[in-house]
């Protein structure tokens, strides 16, 4: 039940203006780090409980804390709308086969450029940020830092880490805007990706997969030829199911062979004759139901 809620929990809160009883014990969550990165930002909306938040240098480091027992949740990125999916996390759900999606958090996403404290935006010669960084704010700077390098970094936070420690003015970073404070930066330009109806989806992992019926997404991997996704796609339809979204990766064995993450929605909540009928397709398993959330 306490997942249930976690899931739920701004609906809780807005509408019955109580305090969910998962919130009141302390769970602990692993996600990508250092702190100051977007997908802290979504564990602290989820979870309402920054005490609970354990950064992590990796999504595969996340992940295996959960599959340890060594946390109750991971928070993970998982797709954005200018950079697309982010394939690595999205090999590391793949692989995570004893982990399922017990959340998803919707987060819009501000890309901010700082530096260090007097740094001057025409001395940028350098750019660090995660690639998904990189990727949302490459037109703003095509426009205005032509000549700037762009250097790829784990995270935005870890970008932007890294622009203090080096003391050096003439480098940047492209991270969350609370980022420039956490790490005593100076905003060079705020909203520097490509749109403002830029968002990233994030899910939420445990060992456990939520129970009941009424959750209104759901998500499954199939491992199969890719002549064989259109008749999977075909039983979610039958099944009174409609697609979410739908990622491709490799199977590493056969050219032709991929393993799919579909994401799969219904409005009046997921059954399990649905999960029954989709289930019951040759190499596709169970990945977890879930509510979505969105931060407006």
């Amino acid at each position: 039940m306490r997942r249930r809620i976690a899931a739920c929990a701004l609906c809780l809160i807005a509408l019955l203006g109580m305090t969910p009883a998962w919130a009141e014990t302390t769970a602990r969550v692993s996600y990508l780090g250092p702190a100051g990165t977007y997908t802290e930002e979504a564990a602290q909306f989820f979870f309402q409980n920054e005490e609970a938040l354990d950064p992590r240098e990796t999504v595969n480091d996340a992940i295996a804390d959960v599959l340890s027992g060594e946390a109750d949740y991971a928070v993970i990125p998982q797709e954005n709308t200018v950079g697309g999916a982010v394939v690595n996390y999205v090999d590391a759900l793949i692989a995570a086969e004893d982990a399922f999606v017990v959340g998803e958090v919707i987060l819009p996403i501000s890309q901010t450029l700082m530096g260090l404290p007097g740094a001057a935006l025409e001395d940028i010669q350098t750019v660090c940020s995660h690639a998904q960084g990189l990727t949302q704010s490459a037109l703003w700077r095509s426009e205005h830092l032509p000549d700037a390098e762009a250097v790829e970094m784990a995270s935005t936070a870890a970008a932007a880490s890294y622009v203090a420690q080096t003391g050096d003015a003439t480098i940047a970073a492209v991270a969350a805007p609370g980022a420039a404070a956490l790490y005593g930066l100076e905003v060079l330009a705020e909203n520097v990706q490509i749109t403002d109806a830029n968002k990233t989806r994030f899910y939420v992992l445990s060992r456990q997969a939520l129970e009941g019926e009424g959750l209104k997404r759901a998500v499954f991997v199939a491992t199969c030829e890719a002549s064989r996704i259109d008749d999977i796609i075909v039983l979610l339809h039958d099944a009174g199911l409609e697609m979410v979204a739908l990622h491709d990766r490799p199977e590493g064995s056969a050219l032709g062979s991929y393993h799919y993450v579909i994401e799969a929605e219904c409005e009046s909540g997921v059954t399990a004759a649905q999960l029954d009928a989709v289930l019951g397709a040759e190499g596709v398993h169970f990945a977890g139901c879930f509510d979505a959330v969105e931060k407006r």
